[in-house]
């Protein structure tokens, strides 16, 4: 929960195991308008991913935030629906159409397309010994909002990877 809004809620979603999101980290967001929870929240991922029911900006498509919406359901019921549908995407309903067209007709592409974007945004970065530890460093994606703390570690991260070039 974000105390300075009530109406913005994020919360980390873990990639199902046997889909190719497994092992990734998601950060996902809902938005709660001002009539909820007579209407439903937005949805959104903060974090990149390869979904057919999520488009470019993020937004996800899923019946339960849309004509399948109760004002009963809670927002625990919500995330257990969006981790569902990383394990079972609805293609009818694509916001990503390429994602939806290969999830139709060319799985395995689909798959591979999906675990590289897992791979890029929502897996932990490991740190090499260039920068003093051994140790795992979660990164959390595309943030909703920068803050100054996202580019101080990102003019590190390129200031580390000039060293490395130069030293090549």
């Amino acid at each position: 929960m974000n105390d300075e809004d009530v109406t913005d809620i994020q919360a980390t979603i873990e990639g199902p195991a046997g889909t190719p999101y497994s092992g990734g980290t998601f950060r996902m967001k809902l938005v709660l308008g001002n009539n909820f929870p007579s209407e439903p929240p937005k949805a959104f991922f903060l974090t990149k991913i390869f979904h057919p029911n999520v488009s470019s900006n993020g937004e996800i498509c899923v019946n339960t935030l849309k004509k399948d919406w109760k004002p009963e359901l809670g927002i625990k019921h919500i995330l257990l629906t969006v981790k569902c549908l990383l394990i079972v995407p609805n293609p009818e309903s694509a916001l990503n159409a390429e994602a939806g067209k290969l999830l139709l007709e060319q799985y395995e592409d689909y798959s591979q397309r999906a675990k590289m974007f897992t791979e890029i945004h929502a897996k932990p970065l490991r740190v090499t010994e260039d920068n003093c530890s051994s140790e795992d460093k979660t990164t959390d994606g595309p943030l909703a909002k920068k803050h100054a703390g996202d580019k101080k570690l990102l003019d590190k991260k390129k200031r580390d990877k000039k060293k490395t070039l130069k030293r090549l």
